[in-house]
């Protein structure tokens, strides 16, 4: 049975060992991750905003013969707008899905040896981009269908489903459902010590937050994601000695 005390000093070690490369792909995940949250979520606050302001201008600063434009106005940003938040989520889709199964691939590869920067691309080459995308879509649905029924399944599914990018980036042609399947299994009675592993960073990532952010590049980020590899590590052991996975 592990302990975090252990995963952590596996996943320091692993990580200081391969310094920069590991500071690179986290790096990158980290930007590729915020560019996509902040593009989708001020397109939904722009359109928001930009209506209220055309109609306000509108309303108090233009005689009548101009207000009946802003209608039209506020409906072309809000296209717009949508497209721009329709251009992010697909990029999100078949871009960062695969840089996030690469991310990881790289991390396991990390364990045991010292992995370049390049393999975060690895997805893009493993000759089953589609099924890559698809899984991880569906993953990420899954837990947002969960999440809006109450926060607390979404928090157990996001543990249940936590290992199906590592089994993605050893096994890209796995079909769904078998990755869903080992993942689920793999935390069956793990998500509680994975949710305060996770809780165990929470000090340092305050610490990278009043650093704007330095800490977290350069340490925190990369000791977590390989810490996290570490926990893959033991599943994925204790699979091959229960024999549910071959």
């Amino acid at each position: 049975m592990w302990t975090r005390e252990q995963l952590k000093r596996n996943g320091k070690f692993a990580f200081q060992r391969n310094y920069w490369p590991c500071v690179g792909v986290t790096f990158i995940m980290m930007v590729v991750s915020a560019v996509f949250s902040v593009g989708s979520s001020w397109g939904n606050r722009r359109y928001s905003i930009s209506a209220t302001n055309y109609y306000n201008s509108g309303h108090h600063l233009y005689s009548h013969s101009y207000t009946r434009y802003f209608p039209r106005v506020g409906v072309a940003m809000g296209i717009v707008i949508l497209l721009v938040a329709l251009l992010v989520a697909l990029l999100r889709l078949f871009i960062g899905n695969l840089l996030e199964v690469g991310g990881k691939r790289f991390f396991i590869l990390n364990k045991n040896g010292t992995p370049d920067v390049a393999t975060i691309f690895d997805g893009f080459k493993s000759g089953h981009y589609g099924n890559i995308v698809l899984t991880i879509f569906l993953r990420d649905l899954f837990i947002s269908l969960w999440t809006l029924l109450l926060v607390i399944p979404g928090i157990v599914k996001i543990y249940e489903y936590l290992m199906v990018p590592y089994i993605l980036a050893e096994n890209p042609a796995m079909d769904r459902k078998s990755a869903f399947a080992i993942s689920k299994r793999m935390m069956d009675g793990e998500k509680l010590k994975a949710f305060e592993l996770t809780l165990s960073f929470l000090g340092w990532y305050f610490l990278s937050l009043i650093t704007c952010g330095i800490v977290g590049i350069f340490f925190v980020n990369p000791y977590a994601e390989a810490t996290m590899a570490e926990l893959y590590a033991y599943n994925k052991a204790k699979a091959f000695q229960e024999g549910y996975i071959r």
